[in-house]
């Protein structure tokens, strides 16, 4: 087993300003619960962990100026500031990666039974190694004692929460010439790699997308840079308005896209619509294995396909004051890929859209 073993996905930290408001959000809306709560805000720093199945994510907000998150928002606003990688030994994957060229940000320490330890990632997001001794719940972490020991799972087994289960994939964006040397660094320091690469042109625009991916293929980085040979597009606006690289958006898988995505919107989730010429040009691009096509057009659900099957999903609106962050709901059926092709025919669908009105208008 190498020392830079890495089982998974553990939880997703975000740095937020309002935590109540956060915490409203993915609770009514998106249906997760609360399965713990800082003990001690003593040092001014709140945390709420909400989830359900594979779905952890800490909402940290600092009330002193000086702590990480509260420097993070100030940069970017509420946003991705950290991503736990479960491990066998925290220690040693951390003393590895520092060996191997990673710049350490916490020392490995053992607090309520979880060893954590921490490099840097990209931008201002950085990696938590944990690691959790014999006995402890599965979920807990450093200040934060689970609330029951089985509250998360009998939240689904009810049916209370959208059936979001785990995290497919993390969309990074980075400045211009950085996606070669961050690909490097976990290929050399983290032992990922490098399963998918494609350059995708839209109009004036362009980008290149490469992917990285650990050893079992449970954590993917979906990395992408724009081309500023060509005009700008969403990935030089992220890079503006979120000041440097992170997080554009975070995937969830579910088994049922329709059915959840159905939920997600009556909770009060908003999602990007899809021009009505998307939906006619699908049966030219592919069969559909699951669902139809007029219950895709009905929840403006995308489709796409690659040699190992086909993906739905759909993008959220962001509700980010600055736009900077939203979230995926995906539901693969073999599909390997992240649905690049779905750009092209969006983009197709549009240019068809604007033909019909400009021939209505004759």
């Amino acid at each position: 087993m190498s020392a830079l073993d890495i089982l998974g996905v553990d939880h997703v930290e975000l740095a937020i300003a309002d935590l109540d408001l956060a915490t409203g959000l993915f609770v009514d809306q998106y249906g997760l619960e609360v399965y713990a709560r800082s003990a001690d805000a003593s040092d001014g720093v709140r945390a709420v962990a909400v989830g359900r199945q594979g779905v952890r994510l800490v909402l940290t907000a600092a009330g002193d100026a000086d702590h990480p998150a509260a420097a993070f928002v100030e940069r970017h606003g509420d946003g991705v500031s950290a991503i736990g990688l479960a491990t066998p030994d925290a220690a040693a994957a951390f003393a590895e990666a520092v060996r191997r060229g990673a710049r350490p940000v916490a020392e490995p320490t053992t607090r309520d039974g979880v060893v954590t330890a921490s490099i840097t990632g990209f931008g201002d997001v950085v990696h938590t190694f944990v690691q959790r001794l014999p006995g402890v719940d599965a979920r807990a972490l450093p200040g934060l004692p689970v609330a029951g020991p089985d509250a998360v799972e009998e939240a689904a087994a009810e049916g209370s929460a959208a059936g979001l289960h785990t995290v497919d994939h993390f969309a990074v964006c980075l400045e211009a010439g950085q996606l070669v040397p961050t690909v490097e660094f976990y290929k050399t320091v983290l032992d990922f790699d490098m399963v998918f690469t494609e350059r995708i042109v839209v109009g004036k625009q362009a980008m290149d997308s490469m992917v990285v991916q650990n050893r079992s293929g449970t954590v993917t980085l979906t990395l992408i840079e724009p081309d500023l040979s060509r005009e700008p597009g969403q990935i030089d606006q992220f890079i503006k308005d979120h000041g440097g690289a992170g997080v554009q958006h975070i995937a969830f898988a579910t088994d049922d896209i329709v059915q959840d995505v159905a939920r997600l919107g009556a909770n009060g989730v908003a999602f990007l619509r899809t021009p009505g010429a998307y939906y006619d040009l699908v049966p030219e691009r592919l069969d559909l294995l699951r669902h139809s096509v007029d219950g895709l057009r009905e929840l403006n659900i995308l489709v796409d396909q690659d040699q190992d099957g086909q993906l739905l999903q759909i993008f959220t609106r962001s509700v980010h004051p600055r736009g900077t962050l939203f979230f995926e709901v995906i539901e693969r059926l073999g599909a390997r890929t992240f649905g690049s092709g779905n750009i092209k025919a969006l983009y197709t669908a549009v240019e068809l859209e604007q033909s019909r009105t400009d021939e209505a208008a004759r």
